[in-house]
């Protein structure tokens, strides 16, 4: 991954997992986004990963703690993709140690935005550890990366 301290802006692909993660608790991942809103990293959405991320935060289970933010899902959606680059993911095939086929659109994406980085908490994209050369990352290794404590 390129260094954020030489100026050079780090293009991620964040996954759905860690976006939800981030917008409702705090940790790692609400700091990983921290610092992309401050301009250490810079985040690729496409149309599949934001589609995705709108199924996932309109679940029953997160209704109490929209609620209680006082936000909804379109405001949440907002907050994911201002400032993101959009990108047309890439048409890949899946690769054969990839055990989830839904996981291929973080991969094309990445592909098609010439990505430094994707960043996941899910475990299927992890054991890839990278793809096309492009490092697979949990949010601590990313957090090290940007020298983000």
């Amino acid at each position: 991954m390129k260094s954020a301290r030489n100026g050079l802006i780090v293009k991620l692909v964040i996954d759905t997992n860690v976006l939800v993660s981030s917008l409702f608790w705090k940790g790692a991942p609400a700091t990983l986004m921290m610092a992309v809103d401050g301009g250490k990293a810079s985040h690729v959405l496409s149309a599949p990963l934001l589609e995705e991320f709108i199924v996932v935060v309109d679940r029953p289970k997160f209704t109490k703690p929209l609620n209680k933010m006082g936000a909804s899902v379109s405001e949440l959606v907002d907050r994911v993709s201002v400032g993101a680059e959009k990108v047309i993911p890439a048409t890949i095939s899946q690769p054969t140690k990839l055990r989830d086929p839904k996981d291929v659109m973080v991969l094309a994406t990445a592909l098609a935005a010439e990505a430094d980085a994707i960043v996941t908490g899910d475990k299927d994209l992890l054991v890839l550890k990278e793809f096309e050369g492009i490092p697979i990352l949990n949010v601590g290794e990313a957090l090290a990366r940007l020298e983000v404590r």
